[in-house]
């Protein structure tokens, strides 16, 4: 672990954490290049707002200051592949803006574009700035063109419109200043998707399943989907928050087979049981971050309860009754995925032990004064034993916030710096994706007839091939 930064007033300490075997990255031009000394170079300087000097302010803050930059989406509702996962959820593509961008007649969002889904599925309600393709323009989307595409997976009860990911995206897709030669959807030099989880960002459900921390069949077919759709272009992913947890176990499970290029993740909660005693703990913790999510859950089930409650092993009454993010997991996603417990379920659903399975280059943020991802539930020790991973950690910043003095947020700029720079510099058909982890751990990698697999889940499909 390498300290690069000391305090000072608004100057957030900063420190990597990675293996001491590194990955080494084939450059498309020069010398090869340690995947750690990318990472910091990309990175720079922390300075946050002193008077946000703690994580709580800087976390708080993020329900007071909604500033961002806009970036408009068109919708596609898709219908799962996956038989024991049915149902339905949405992809928002980020695209130029229309010639005007004004409140529809209806009060929506946009007064150009299709406000019907096509597909007949439809919506609770369209986010800000958000339409629908019509079946001719998404028919249409296929090209062999190179351009790199993000896919991006939200926070918990979140979606496309989030402010946190809208920093990041709207730099990579912004066309350039005077005639662009840039075709596709943004204009700009990359193109952008987030996937929305089921129910999240207006979507409505068409089963009696929402999501969990593991939920990662939708994402497994958008990547799938996009290379069939796109074979040339480059493929990156980026999680936040539970999307982050998502993401860890998406890459994990595909491990060396992996669709993406290079991934990056942010805020991840990892240990979901250990973050969740921490909430526990204090009164901040409880009476408002787990409470605050416990409700943002509780209103996601009253809008679609008709649906979910399909599943006769819920009690209607029990969920509109509970407070806390816990109680509404021990509710619903027990009853729906089978565990016995909610403790059973953090311990299946973390993403730790899939940091061991990852095979593509994967950049961390994580701020260590963060209240709802709590630094102890952090993987230290796995990351260093892993080649493919690089943490990099901000003793200041709160749950996915990191404001700046100037209302900006530093997040993005390590992100956009690390995702401009795989793109331009690393040829990635050149990375040996066998490479494994380090020294078969801090023993020494003693001989023994035991096998560890990172992998191997609790809860499963019985008969399914794969344990996911």
């Amino acid at each position: 672990m390498t300290s690069l930064l000391t305090w000072t007033p608004g100057q957030s300490t900063t420190t990597f954490t990675h293996s001491s075997e590194s990955l080494v990255l084939p450059q498309k031009s020069g010398p090869k290049r340690a995947f750690p000394e990318l990472c910091k170079d990309v990175t720079p300087s922390c300075h946050l707002n002193p008077l946000l000097f703690n994580g709580h302010l800087q976390t708080m803050w993020t329900a007071v200051n909604k500033a961002a930059p806009a970036v408009h989406y068109k919708r596609r509702v898709f219908g799962s592949e996956d038989s024991n996962f049915k149902g339905h959820f949405t992809v928002d593509f980020a695209v130029a803006p229309p010639p005007t961008s004004g409140t529809a007649e209806d009060e929506g969002p946009e007064d150009q574009g299709l406000r019907e889904d096509p597909m007949g599925v439809g919506h609770t309600r369209l986010p800000p700035r958000t339409t629908y393709f019509t079946d001719k323009e998404f028919e249409h989307l296929s090209s062999e063109d190179t351009k790199p595409l993000l896919i991006t997976l939200h926070g918990l009860s979140g979606g496309s419109y989030e402010v946190y990911l809208r920093h990041v995206i709207e730099p990579l897709i912004r066309a350039s200043t005077g005639e662009s030669s840039e075709q596709g959807l943004s204009g700009g030099e990359w193109e952008a998707l987030v996937v929305n989880s089921r129910g999240c960002a207006g979507s409505k459900i068409t089963s009696s399943i929402l999501y969990n921390a593991r939920a990662t069949w939708d994402v497994r077919q958008v990547v799938k989907w996009a290379r069939q759709t796109w074979p040339n272009r480059p493929l990156y992913g980026i999680g936040y928050s539970l999307g982050a947890n998502i993401l860890t176990n998406y890459l994990g499970e595909e491990g060396e087979n992996c669709l993406l290029d290079a991934a990056v993740i942010v805020s991840n909660p990892w240990k979901l049981e250990v973050s969740n005693l921490a909430l526990k703990r204090t009164w901040l913790g409880s009476e408002v971050y787990s409470k605050t999510m416990g409700n943002n859950m509780r209103k996601l089930f009253e809008t679609h309860k008709e649906e979910i409650l399909k599943n006769k092993s819920l009690s209607e009454e029990k969920i509109l009754q509970l407070k806390y993010l816990y109680e509404f997991d021990r509710a619903v996603q027990c009853a729906t995925w089978g565990y016995p417990t909610e403790t059973a379920y953090y311990r299946d659903a973390s993403s730790t032990d899939s940091v061991l399975s990852i095979r593509i280059p994967t950049f961390c943020l994580h701020a260590r004064d963060d209240p709802i991802a709590s630094d102890e539930a952090v993987p230290y020790e796995e990351i260093q034993q892993t080649p493919w991973v690089v943490m990099c950690a901000t003793a200041g910043g709160g749950h996915l916030a990191w404001y700046e003095l100037s209302g900006g947020r530093w997040h993005a700029k390590p992100i956009v710096q690390f995702l401009k720079q795989m793109q331009a510099d690393v040829d990635f058909s050149k990375i040996d994706r066998k490479v494994g982890i380090a020294a078969k751990g801090p023993q020494g990698g003693h001989q023994t007839p035991f096998v560890f697999d990172p992998m191997r889940r609790k809860a499963f499909v019985p008969g399914s091939e794969a344990q996911h």
